[in-house]
């Protein structure tokens, strides 16, 4: 048996009534079977879903299925996968995803032929039989180019407001320049410090066509869809990012496009925790006043603008407690 050309790292919570169809389309992600490698991870779950994970595991060439007793987050899990990769390339996909075929088979060639660290592409969502074309936000196709110029404008998408890790793959280089892992401990928003360091660090970088990731919205068990205190950890992500940009050469360049997404995604999250018990809206707040206190506040003025009328709503009062106490 060769050595594996991808492997792919599927970490799953409860996603028994979904991660067979996830594993049933890895399987055709190559001509040749003995291509893909599967690391699976069982985060702790309560149902069938590692049962399914050793049973398909069966069927690859190269396979390692990882249980934790206890659920470690989406982030850790990840990492987990990480330091199981085998071959050049490795990509990620959730349990309640599936692929079309030969999409892997496809993005390693684009990788191969462009030489660059990683790529990425649209996907499509799934909300029960309605079916919508998601584009990724970079003007270029099929043009490997330096991934910081992909973070601008300040104003509309871009690249890093597509944080998305299961869409795209990537070569290994970037995990061994240490740009692949994680934020330990993280629910939710793991991807956002991790779609930063990547576009300010990696060398190179392409938005390609290829067969589609179909990504299942409104999945009860989803995070998203959950309203406790896992969705607090956004703040504590973004924390990161500003750390990032702040110590970044071009720091003066970034922190707008970083100042308006923390505004927006606060507002966002505000809106949101209406429906939060109590005390762990209490938390949100905390959280999002610690992030608006960090901001520059000319910065803060020119973005402010950008926002639609019901985020600079929810924000302003907040916005006088950050800056004022």
């Amino acid at each position: 048996m060769r050595r594996p050309i991808a492997t792919v790292i599927l970490p799953a919570k409860d996603a028994g009534p979904y991660v067979g169809t996830t594993l049933q389309t890895l399987l055709r992600q190559f001509d040749d079977p003995d291509a893909l490698k599967l690391v699976a991870v069982d985060d702790g779950s309560s149902d069938d879903t590692g049962q399914s994970m050793r049973e398909y595991a069966e069927r690859f060439g190269t396979a390692e299925v990882i249980a934790n007793p206890e659920p470690v987050g989406l982030a850790s899990a990840r990492n987990q996968g990480l330091a199981h990769v085998e071959g050049d390339l490795f990509c990620f996909i959730d349990g309640d995803d599936w692929m079309q075929p030969l999409r892997l088979q496809t993005l390693a060639a684009a990788l191969h032929d462009l030489d660059c660290d990683f790529v990425r592409t649209d996907h499509v969502t799934v909300t029960g039989r309605r079916r919508a074309l998601v584009t990724a936000p970079f003007p270029w196709r099929g043009r490997a180019v330096p991934p910081r110029e992909a973070i601008l404008p300040v104003d509309d998408s871009s690249m890093v407001d597509y944080p998305y890790a299961w869409a795209g793959m990537f070569h290994r280089r970037v995990l061994d320049a240490g740009l692949a892992d994680f934020c330990d401990g993280l629910f939710t928003a793991e991807d956002r410090p991790w779609i930063w360091r990547l576009h300010l660090h990696a060398a190179s970088f392409a938005v390609v066509d290829a067969p589609h990731l179909l990504y299942r919205r409104g999945v009860p068990t989803s995070l998203t869809q959950i309203a406790d205190r896992r969705q607090l950890d956004f703040a504590r992500a973004f924390e990161q990012v500003l750390d990032l940009v702040e110590h970044d050469a071009q720091s003066d360049r970034f922190l707008p496009k970083a100042t308006m997404t923390v505004l927006a995604i606060s507002a966002h999250h505000l809106i949101r925790s209406r429906r939060m018990p109590t005390a762990v809206r209490a938390e949100l707040v905390t959280g999002v006043r610690s992030l608006l206190g960090r901001l520059d506040p000319a910065l803060m003025a020119r973005c402010l603008p950008l926002l639609s009328d019901p985020r600079r709503r929810v924000l302003a009062r907040h916005l006088r407690k950050a800056v004022h106490g």
